[in-house]
């Protein structure tokens, strides 16, 4: 090739990029979408881990939404005080007051208290558990104990106790979800911390037939249903269920009669005094 061919190639070429450049440049001109410069300045102040518990894709969402005036700061559960007030400083707004949320696990069936009636030795996984005669567990319905959700929490807010059970520590659980979808069971829910009336089991057997499994299952037997204020508590199939739209009306009395501790009145972590549930459902506290 001769070398007038190389340079009449090269010119060519480089009047296309030339061309695309501009055209790149005019489009982008053109269809360019304005963005609220502080919505870079909020995203930098926000904790960057994405994690959904304030109800957006991601922190560069949520920073959208508070300058839009959508959400009130307070919204980020990740967020310490003083950074929520530096936000609400820079938008000019309340910083508002969220309501703490935090991760329950409707199980206290650890290793002291349920049956396993074969040993599990394959990957170290509730998921691959679940599908392998659960694990060997007794309780179909109870926790695998392999800590899925402890490994898929961002924030070390949940550790495996010496029973091999899953707890949660409030002051560190942002409410992300994470534990829920971690789950394989459906053992793990976000609710509000005010509602201390909690439903340890989700196991459908009763009586003595659930009991023989774990000594902390619900055995269906009512007390709480009866004890609790009208219609706080209904039994579904054998178990006792809240329904947290009346949780104005719970009371610790409650949980004063069940034989096995399988409905708790918890604070925190921490049962408080006069609930008196079984030593085991105690130790189980989550």
């Amino acid at each position: 090739m001769s070398i007038g061919a190389v340079l009449v190639s090269a010119a060519t070429l480089g009047g296309l990029g030339f061309a695309f450049g501009v055209l790149i440049a005019v489009a982008n001109r053109r269809f360019a979408v304005w963005q609220d410069p502080r919505i870079d300045v909020v995203s930098g102040l926000l904790p960057g881990t994405n994690c959904g518990a304030c109800g957006q894709a991601g922190c560069n969402a949520f920073a959208g939404e508070l300058v839009a005036g959508s959400v009130q700061p307070a919204t980020c559960t990740v967020m310490g005080a003083g950074d929520i007030e530096e936000v609400a400083s820079i938008l000019g707004v309340e910083a508002g007051e969220a309501l703490k949320r935090v991760a329950r696990l409707l199980c206290a069936g650890g290793s002291d208290v349920a049956q396993q009636r074969a040993d599990y030795r394959g990957l170290e996984s509730c998921g691959a558990a679940a599908q392998v005669a659960r694990g060997g567990k007794s309780c179909s319905w109870g926790c695998l104990g392999l800590a899925d959700c402890a490994e898929a929490c961002d924030f070390d807010a949940i550790f495996m106790n010496r029973d091999d059970l899953p707890t949660v520590i409030p002051e560190s659980c942002t409410a992300c979800g994470d534990c829920v979808e971690a789950c394989p069971l459906d053992l793990f829910t976000i609710m509000p911390i005010e509602q201390k009336l909690l439903v340890q089991c989700k196991s459908l057997l009763e009586g003595d037939e659930a009991e023989a499994l774990c000594r902390v299952a619900c055995t269906g037997c009512g007390k709480c249903a009866l004890d609790a204020a009208p219609g706080l508590v209904e039994m579904v199939d054998g178990l006792a269920v809240v329904d947290y739209e009346k949780n104005e009306s719970a009371e610790p009395g409650a949980t004063a009669r069940c034989p096995t501790g399988a409905i708790v009145w918890v604070v925190g972590t921490q049962f408080t005094a006069g609930t008196e549930p079984s030593e085991p459902a105690r130790s189980a506290a989550r």
